[in-house]
């Protein structure tokens, strides 16, 4: 699956992966929601832009929207391919697979 057009279909479509889950950006809350996709990530397309910004990409039709979300999304598997490799190498795979679980079971509900 990682291997697919998945991650940039899902950003041309406002679907942004994250380390708390997936973040529908077509979603009217986050019009003025100034927080970064993701503060910690790595890619400054998560780190740098706020919410707002990219939901009004997204709904007003901008290809950066897009583009951005791609390179978010891309970016995020990455990481996540990065940590199992490191995780395999150490023998900690399953403690890793519960943690990032854990992390997408908390979601992206937090309040303003």
């Amino acid at each position: 699956m990682f291997d697919c057009v998945m991650p940039t279909r899902a950003g041309r479509h406002g679907l942004a992966y994250t380390r708390r889950g997936k973040i529908n950006l077509r979603n009217a809350r986050h019009a003025d929601d100034h927080r970064p996709l993701d503060e910690e990530s790595s890619c400054p397309a998560a780190r740098d832009y706020s919410r707002a910004y990219l939901h009004h990409l997204v709904r007003s039709g901008e290809a950066l929207g897009g583009m951005l979300l791609s390179w978010n999304n891309i970016s995020y598997y990455q990481d996540l391919m990065r940590g199992i490799r490191g995780a395999i190498e150490a023998g900690r795979l399953a403690d890793h697979a519960a943690q990032t679980g854990e992390g997408w079971a908390r979601g992206d509900i937090a309040p303003l």
